[in-house]
């Protein structure tokens, strides 16, 4: 058998090894065809049933009301970072967002190229480590948006903030789709690169409400308008075939789990195993994050010193347990428990985090 190893990088990340073994087993024999998924036509009914599932698996799965479109498109989560103010933005309103670090950052970036931006609230007063609460969005403003999760700092969103009845609420949900279970009228549109916790990179899941996708102005170019693959079905031109298959087997194999209402439970379990070693290590591995702002998917953590961290993430390693080191711009450690990490690998990380602290206090 193969050797695995557990993997905690923030992305590309773990899939489901049952997925991994089905697209092995289909990879040269796509439903028949006698050709692989990758070279079908897109055009081809084979084609066609797999994108119709894929989307009706993930409305059904996260509940999405009829009136709410869904698009696979390529270009990764940073494309709708312009994409987003593009079709949203509008003349005398303000775009509002919540800086909660380095993704929302470049979000901000991108829409200040097509009008006003507020900054409404931000976390950088104290390294990122907090999502901000005493704040409110303009009546007026063009939408609202927020970063769902963010890997660099450990932080997520636990209550999504209120916003004015007029205002869409707009997420980048690229690391914590499905982590739990969301009420999606709550949000105008979301965002999410698959590469974190529905399957390889290479698309983005867009969920958006229908009266918004009329909204982009007439001269924006056609592949930037939404409605441009709304209306084809995220076929306007060729798809990207094969991470949209895998993160069909990726959704069929949540469904299989119990659905997302099942893997908050199991995700609150394991982030709860790795939290509760840090908060008894009396200050040995020190958290990143607020424990009210604390992320379900991305445990970050600090040690004495940096040499103490590549120590540890270097033995972590020898054990099968790999892709621990913090971002590069923050440093520190973390560990990415997205929805395929199974309980298997964090607890085989607590125990390693409890040897660890023993043998060097």
């Amino acid at each position: 058998m193969v050797k695995r190893v557990y993997n905690f990088y923030p992305g590309p990340a773990t899939l489901p090894l049952k997925v991994l073994e089905r697209v092995r087993d289909e990879f040269l024999d796509f439903k028949g065809t006698g050709m692989s998924v990758m070279e079908i036509s897109h055009r081809s009914k084979e084609w066609d049933d797999t994108i119709v599932e894929a989307t009706a698996k993930a409305r059904k799965l996260m509940n999405i009301p009829d009136e709410y479109k869904i698009i696979w498109l390529g270009g990764g989560a940073s494309t709708q970072f312009y994409m987003v103010p593009a079709n949203l933005a509008s003349p005398g309103k303000p775009m509002e967002y919540v800086d909660t670090g380095r993704w929302s950052s470049k979000a901000i970036k991108e829409a200040k190229l097509y009008g006003d931006v507020n900054v409404v609230a931000s976390s950088e007063d104290e390294k990122f480590s907090y999502i901000p609460r005493d704040f409110k969005f303009s009546d007026n403003a063009a939408y609202a948006h927020i970063t769902g999760n963010n890997t660099i700092y450990g932080t997520e969103w636990n209550e999504w903030p209120d916003v004015p009845s007029d205002v869409p609420l707009v997420c980048d949900m690229s690391s914590n789709l499905m982590d739990r279970v969301m009420d999606m009228k709550r949000f105008g549109m979301l965002y999410a690169g698959a590469q974190k916790n529905l399957g390889p990179a290479g698309v983005t899941l867009i969920v958006v409400r229908e009266d918004l996708i009329d909204r982009g102005p007439e001269d924006l170019p056609t592949m930037m308008k939404w409605k441009t693959h709304a209306d084809k079905g995220s076929m306007f031109n060729t798809p990207p075939v094969f991470p949209i298959y895998v993160c069909k087997l990726s959704l069929d194999y949540l469904e299989e789990l119990g659905g997302v209402k099942a893997m908050e439970k199991m995700n609150r379990k394991k982030a709860k195993i790795l939290y509760d070693v840090i908060d008894a290590s009396d200050g040995f591995y020190k958290g990143h994050a607020r424990k009210d702002s604390r992320s379900l998917m991305n445990v970050t953590f600090t040690m004495e010193t940096a040499e103490m961290e590549e120590k540890c993430a270097k033995e972590a390693a020898q054990h099968d347990l790999v892709g621990l080191k913090g971002h590069r711009s923050v440093g520190g450690m973390r560990a990415s428990i997205y929805n395929a990490m199974p309980l298997e690998g964090v607890k085989k990380l607590a125990e390693f985090m409890k040897t660890f602290m023993e043998k060097n206090e």
